[in-house]
């Protein structure tokens, strides 16, 4: 294991919201590139930073503890875009002056073929069983599918095991649970930056682990590579930086495909992050919440759990869940795979406070088992629909000139909105960011990602086309300076 004090960084705390070019990996578009990836924006000093949640804190309250205070601020700080849109969602009948959503990424362009899955006879079922307490890894009907299911879809070598199959009640929990599990108050994650800006709450407010960031950058430095690379170099930079501090480091945090940037990583750099971590005897979290949301047919995404051979199995942890894949992330159910026991049964003592109801876990097993309709209905319309709305967008960012990368997988596109910031500075981007807001479209800023450098943005593209169309009428028109728009 790899050890900090409780020093910040200095890198920036989330901005406000909840929160291309061809590159030379074949994902971006025209020949934006050099604006994309040539001259690097103001950056953060530093190949790393130990993120601190707390540093900035403030507020008082007489009723809650300085947890709860803390816990509070996280809320009224982080959340601030979020709140502002659900105070003013745009509704085609009712508020069409409200806000489009362009700044979360869920999918809502397959609700008709989940209505007409999830109101099937098959789905509603009561039983005593489900109404009461139930195993807490949850109903060992339920990890048998989740079983077999991952075995399918992630095309492991072997059948996976049942008993290594913990359910909880979304991404979220699972990050927490292992968090509270895995570290010490005070000890971190290393994470590659930019990433999914909630992990920092998901570790922090629990259990107080931290993350320690592995910053990437846009700049190519050679015919191989690719905008915000991460290399096993850089990994071993950043764990000695934080070492260094007197940090203890636990594990590495990997999403694949990569949210924001909806990148893939390849089995060869899989490998060798896993080997990495094993010389470092650090646990690695592998959130694979995008695994079917891989719409390029010329893309091939691997699990991690379908690699010949994990180098450290029982410090090998896998997490999924129906809400990105399945556009469901409100009835909240995540899936964690891990072949350590230990880890299993004290992550599954915690679904006492993460679990999902039995009624819910039967639905679940039930969608999951009914492989057909996957691969034959849901999967192939799903993945038309979200390329068609990237190839939309895609088109309208082409049409502003705008640099983006452009993969074929995730809900999102990246983009290098660095061009409308006078300055190139994190305080220009959040007023480019309130523009927008403003504007009546919510979007995400690269801030809130602890990107490196400022002006970059996420566009989530799932969504209806007359919303997709307007959000992006809207969004044209606070870049044009225009930021009264028709309805």
């Amino acid at each position: 294991m790899s050890t900090v004090s409780q020093k910040e960084s200095g890198a920036p705390a989330a901005s406000p919201g909840p929160a291309s070019t061809r590159d030379l990996s074949g994902g971006c578009g025209d020949d934006l590139e050099r604006q994309c990836c040539g001259e690097p924006d103001q950056k953060l000093p530093g190949t790393h930073g130990v993120g601190d949640p707390a540093a900035t804190f403030s507020g008082d309250s007489p009723f809650l503890s300085c947890r709860g205070r803390v816990i509070k601020w996280f809320w009224d700080s982080a959340e601030e875009g979020y709140r502002t849109y659900c105070m003013d969602i745009y509704d085609e009948d009712q508020n069409p002056s409200g806000i489009i959503n362009l700044g979360v990424s869920e999918n809502k362009l397959c609700f008709d073929l989940l209505q007409s899955r999830l109101t099937q006879s098959d789905m509603l079922r009561v039983e005593p069983a489900l109404l009461q307490y139930p195993d807490w890894r949850g109903h060992l009907f339920l990890r048998e599918e989740v079983a077999k299911f991952l075995s399918l879809y992630c095309k492991s070598r072997t059948a996976l095991r049942p008993e290594n199959v913990v359910v909880l009640n979304g991404c979220a929990s699972v990050f927490s649970a292992l968090a509270t599990v895995l570290c010490e108050a005070g000890e971190v994650f290393l994470i590659p930056t930019p990433y999914y800006g909630a992990i920092t709450q998901h570790v922090y407010l629990n259990s107080h682990v931290r993350l320690a960031y592995v910053h990437l950058d846009s700049e190519v430095t050679g015919p191989d590579a690719r905008p915000f690379q991460l290399t096993v170099e850089k990994l071993e930079v950043a764990l000695q930086g934080v070492i260094s501090e007197g940090v203890t480091v636990k594990g590495l945090i990997l999403i694949n495909p990569q949210n924001p940037l909806g990148d893939i990583y390849s089995p060869g750099e899989l490998q060798e992050y896993l080997e990495f971590a094993k010389r470092h005897e650090l646990h690695v979290v592998m959130d694979e919440v995008y695994m079917l949301s891989v719409f390029d047919e010329a893309l091939e995404y691997r699990s991690v759990l379908s690699l010949e051979r994990l180098p450290d199995p029982q410090r090998t942890h896998v997490m999924w869940s129906t809400s990105k894949d399945f556009g469901m992330s409100g009835l909240r159910f995540g899936v964690l795979y891990t072949e350590n026991q230990d880890v299993a049964t004290a992550v599954a003592s915690l679904c006492r406070y993460y679990g999902l109801s039995g009624i819910a876990q039967h639905q679940m097993a039930q969608l999951l088992r009914d492989h057909d309709w996957i691969s034959q209905v849901y999967l192939p319309e799903n993945h038309a629909r979200l390329k068609a709305a990237h190839t939309y967008v895609s088109e309208e960012l082409r049409a502003l000139g705008i640099p983006f990368l452009s993969r074929g997988a995730g809900l999102f596109i990246w983009v290098n909105l660095r061009k409308y910031l006078p300055q190139a500075t994190f305080k220009e981007e959040e007023l480019l960011w309130r523009r927008f807001l403003d504007g009546k479209v919510l979007l995400s800023s690269g801030k809130a990602f602890q990107c490196k450098e400022p002006g970059w943005f996420r566009i989530v593209f799932t969504d209806k086309a007359h919303r997709l169309r307007l959000g992006m009428q809207r969004f044209r028109q606070v870049l044009e300076g225009r930021p009264h728009f028709r309805t």
